[in-house]
């Protein structure tokens, strides 16, 4: 048999939640079934999910991996399935992959290369397989193939690279291909990040090309423990041609994406390319009656979304919406709430909840998404998105004196296109009870002049109590909404505009936000054919972003506050992400903002940053969780770890000095003919 249809298919997991995960997979296998796929490959680590952390120590989730694998084993027969798992061998934890056909463990491959860098941390609870080893392990009373392993199903053969072992230059897929490999089979757990995609896609063309194969890739779907996000990209390529790619960003419990590869027409490519004998076989063999099928002729194609030019806009949206979709599923909240205050980030808070509901109804239907938030009584008798979003998405303004009529008017009519629920209070009571306490305790009045930062907080502080209650009051989700760089400066108010349950937009710049609500407003997100877009954004992408914290005639704005927002940001990016000096960071801005901004505003920002970056670590450690949108974030837990005591860049920014100062006097003697 050399015409097979094979699949891959993604699954959202959570970690730990053994029914759950074992009812998607086998809903998948069932599905598989019913499509007559002879081959499925399910995502890494899927029984237990990805993140599970330090949990993977436990005995007891090792024990519950197992008992899982068995159940799901009663459900393959007639198909060979794949699924992750981890495995103790010889007192050491292993990422495996078990291949199961027709209702029998056939053995498990172990991934041979663990990511240890930017959002991963597998080296702490895995060990990495040597290649071409093979051993034995004992799972309950039998004892079964682990390691560097080729199945060999009938005359065809199957190899696996897990994740990490595609991305590496030691591919072992290059031993697969000396093997005589047909098909290999990539599990994954591959996080999204804006446009990885792209490179996934060449990983997997690439792969079937160069080891003369059909390559089945996978990866999770959702939000799967709180951080991470996975798209579900998954992709079937044949002798270097994309054969079917999933949807991605989808709301189901999963998806299979099925193709149906010749195998004669990948042994005619190897057959033609020289290679030597590769040493050892590592094989296992078993009968297995492949389905009949008939030859296909098929090509992948890009989802519409992915069409339209705006690529990263509209990644941006379907991420952090499913992100949202899942956090709100798994952890039976009711609902998100936001202290809209008109400006750009609560807006796109807003803005996205909205989105959710209308990207979800395109995913899997309105029916489909009550179902799955069934906990949820208050929108089981809505019929419309507006409806859904009324009982779902709840706003409040909070105005003090410093407040303007446009913010006021930006956060009222967003809510409004939106369909969420608006409320309206005044808090400069609140302000002044708490000012006129202190004063009285210290005996002086508190001035702007004199207690400018103390006067700001107080105000960002005085809205969380009751944005707070009005949260607990529905059981909802409290949404954080700082941006990436007021978290890279501590530009916020601790327990003021950082309290909330997530922090959905932590993971993106102010500046490029800025942009995605322009889009959102005039092009918008594309949605079952058409694009949606939010008119009610029009009066906040009019606005000059201010915290609207001192008195109007200071007339505040974060850029004058801060520094230029693309300045902060591009800053950010070399000096956290790239690990460069403070002069470097100078030299970098002067190339890059030559013609925009001046060498003193340059050499002020960078001076700036370092001092804000080192004295806000503490800030950092404390922020609500954040979706990771990219492989570099700020997260202290995961990518971007900083002491919270140091030394501040003291040495660093002394040398910025002189660096800069001694530069300008050159200029200075240039221009008077020294």
């Amino acid at each position: 048999m050399s015409i097979i249809k094979v699949a891959a298919g993604t699954i959202n997991t959570t970690p730990l939640a053994w029914e759950s995960n074992r009812k998607h997979i086998v809903s998948a296998i069932e599905d598989a079934r019913r499509q007559e796929i002879s081959l499925l490959c399910l995502p890494e680590l899927c029984i237990t999910g990805y993140g599970c952390d330090d949990a993977f120590y436990s005995a007891n989730t090792l024990t519950q991996a197992i008992e899982s694998l068995h159940e799901i084993v009663a459900h393959t027969a007639g198909i060979a399935v794949a699924v992750g798992l981890p495995l103790r061998f010889n007192n050491k934890l292993y990422n495996t992959a078990c291949l199961i056909v027709n209702k029998r463990i056939l053995g498990f491959a172990a991934k041979q290369h663990l990511p240890n860098y930017g959002l991963f941390y597998e080296d702490r609870w895995f060990h990495r397989w040597p290649a071409g080893l093979r051993d034995e392990v004992k799972v309950g009373d039998f004892q079964y193939p682990i390691g560097d392993l080729i199945f060999d199903l009938s005359g065809i053969r199957v190899g696996f690279e897990i994740c990490e072992d595609a991305w590496v230059a030691q591919r072992p897929g290059r031993l697969h291909f000396d093997r005589g490999v047909d098909i290999i089979l990539n599990p994954s757990a591959s996080p999204f990040a804006f446009q990885k995609f792209m490179t996934r896609e060449r990983l997997v063309i690439d792969g079937s090309r160069s080891f003369s194969c059909s390559y089945v890739y996978t990866n999770l779907l959702g939000n799967e423990a709180g951080r991470l996000l996975f798209d579900g990209d998954a992709m079937i390529a044949s002798d270097g041609t994309l054969l079917a790619s999933s949807p991605r960003f989808g709301y189901a419990d999963y998806y299979i994406t099925s193709a149906v590869i010749d195998t004669d027409v990948t042994r005619l490519s190897h057959s033609q390319i020289k290679s030597p004998v590769a040493g050892g076989n590592w094989k296992v063999t078993d009968t297995f009656q492949w389905h009949e099928v008939a030859p296909a002729y098929q090509a992948a194609e890009l989802e519409p979304f992915e069409r339209g030019g705006y690529l990263k806009e509209e990644e941006f949206a379907r991420a952090v919406c499913l992100a949202l979709f899942d956090y709100l599923r798994k952890s039976r909240s009711y609902g998100f709430t936001v202290s809209l205050s008109g400006g750009a980030d609560s807006c796109a808070c807003v803005a996205l909840c909205g989105l959710m509901i209308r990207l979800a109804d395109e995913s899997i239907g309105l029916e489909a998404f009550k179902q799955k938030l069934g906990h949820i009584k208050k929108i089981q008798q809505e019929t419309t998105v507006e409806g859904i979003a009324k009982q779902l998405i709840h706003s409040i303004y909070q105005g003090t004196e410093n407040s303007s009529t446009d913010t006021y008017e930006s956060a009222a009519s967003l809510a409004q296109s939106i369909g969420a629920t608006f409320h309206n209070i005044n808090i400069n009571g609140l302000v002044e009870t708490y000012k006129g306490l202190i004063e009285e305790q210290i005996g002086r009045d508190l001035t702007w002049e004199q207690d400018d930062i103390p006067l700001q907080n107080i105000q960002a502080r005085v809205r969380a109590p009751s944005v707070w209650l009005l949260a607990n009051l529905y059981g909802h989700l409290l949404l954080a909404t700082s941006n990436r760089s007021e978290v890279a400066v501590g530009y916020c108010t601790m327990d003021g505009d950082t309290a909330g349950s997530i922090s959905p937009i932590a993971g993106i710049d102010k500046y490029w936000l800025r942009q995605w609500l322009v889009w959102l407003e005039t092009i918008g997100c594309h949605v079952k054919g058409h694009h949606i877009k939010v008119k009610g954004l029009q009066k906040v992408n009019s606005l000059q972003p201010t915290a609207e914290l001192r008195p109007k005639e200071r007339m505040q704005t974060d850029e004058k506050d801060l520094m230029p927002y693309e300045v902060l940001d591009a800053i950010e990016e070399v000096a956290i992400r790239d690990k460069k000096s403070p002069v470097d960071c100078f030299r970098s801005m002067e190339v890059r903002f030559a013609e925009k901004y001046s060498r003193e505003t340059l050499y002020a920002s960078v001076d700036r940053f370092f001092k804000l970056w080192s004295r806000n670590q503490w800030k950092r450690e404390r922020y609500a969780p954040g979706f990771h949108l990219d492989d570099y974030n700020l997260d202290p837990r995961a990518w971007c770890r900083f002491p919270i005591l140091s030394g501040g860049f003291e040495k660093e920014l002394e040398e910025l000095k002189t660096y800069f100062e001694g530069k300008n006097a050159k200029a200075r003697k240039g221009k008077i003919g020294f």
